[in-house]
């Protein structure tokens, strides 16, 4: 982009945004939710950003970042969640399903945990339920999925289950016929997932970068996709440290088309197609 143009794009904006707001903001993001952003977001920011200031009625982004940092919890949420990019959809990256059908169908003798860590609107939750319900032959698997997400905006979305058609549109008719609800009336022209599947899952806010995550483990697998592209590299080492001991024996670690794990080969191996598993086999004991 020329200068002329960046000069251009500045004077048409609602609010005065300089380097000093947009350096505010990724400290504070990068403090709370562990997310580093690159001068290439600046615009990005901006737009969201600017947002919270219509919503505060301030009117300048030196006013809203001290309003911000003197706030309480409510408002870091709400900026939080600006921030946060929640691009989701049912059975992204295809493939990790039936692996982990397979996984999960040597392990069918007893109860399975999976956690969903980055749930976002909830399709990727939902995907893992459909899949496990498929696998078992019924829409109440021994199976309970938790699905967590920094955002609440979207946490709230996904505990209704509610999606327009073109949500489903690209999923096979047969599964949406067993797995969602049609609705008619005002609510012609969406679909609300079965309550048998939603009973499978529980929504929880939980961010990664938290001291303690208050989780259970072991869990069967853990999904976290297109998430650590957001973290700079010793921030994913330190979560997926931490997902060590949350992690059976011969659990696995889903990760996104685009991430790599191997600052932490001491950690994980790759088993095939960003599909990882734990490199030293603890005994059940160990990870119970």
């Amino acid at each position: 982009m020329k200068v002329t143009d960046v000069s251009i794009a500045e004077k048409e904006r609602e609010f005065d945004f300089n380097d000093n707001d947009f350096d505010r903001i990724c400290k504070l993001i990068y403090e709370h939710a562990g997310i580093s952003l690159s001068k290439q977001k600046r615009d990005m920011v901006y737009s969201r950003v600017a947002r919270r200031l219509r919503a505060t009625g301030l009117t300048s982004f030196e006013n809203y970042l001290a309003h911000l940092e003197n706030s309480g919890p409510d408002e870091l949420q709400a900026f939080t969640n600006s921030l946060t990019t929640n691009l989701t959809s049912f059975f992204r990256e295809p493939h990790h399903f039936p692996i982990l059908a397979e996984h999960i169908s040597h392990q069918k003798h007893r109860p399975i945990s999976i956690w969903c860590s980055a749930a976002s609107t909830g399709e990727e939750p939902y995907s893992l339920a459909i899949t496990m319900a498929e696998l078992f032959g019924t829409l109440s698997p021994p199976v309970k999925i938790l699905a967590s997400d920094l955002d609440t905006n979207v946490l709230d979305q996904a505990d209704r289950g509610v999606y327009a058609d073109e949500r489903v549109e690209m999923m096979e008719q047969s599964r949406v016929q067993r797995f969602f609800l049609r609705g008619s009336g005002a609510n012609a022209g969406r679909v609300k997932v079965r309550p048998e599947l939603r009973q499978l899952i529980v929504f929880r806010r939980t961010n990664l970068l938290d001291d303690d995550w208050k989780l259970r483990g072991p869990f069967d697998a853990i999904f976290c996709r297109n998430v650590m592209i957001y973290f700079d590299k010793p921030t994913q080492a330190r979560i997926l440290e931490r997902f060590v001991p949350l992690l059976r024996p011969n659990g696995l670690l889903f990760a996104g088309h685009s991430e790599s794990l191997a600052h932490v080969s001491h950690l994980y191996r790759l088993r095939g197609k960003t599909v990882y598993e734990l490199v030293k086999q603890r005994s059940a004991q160990e990870s119970a």
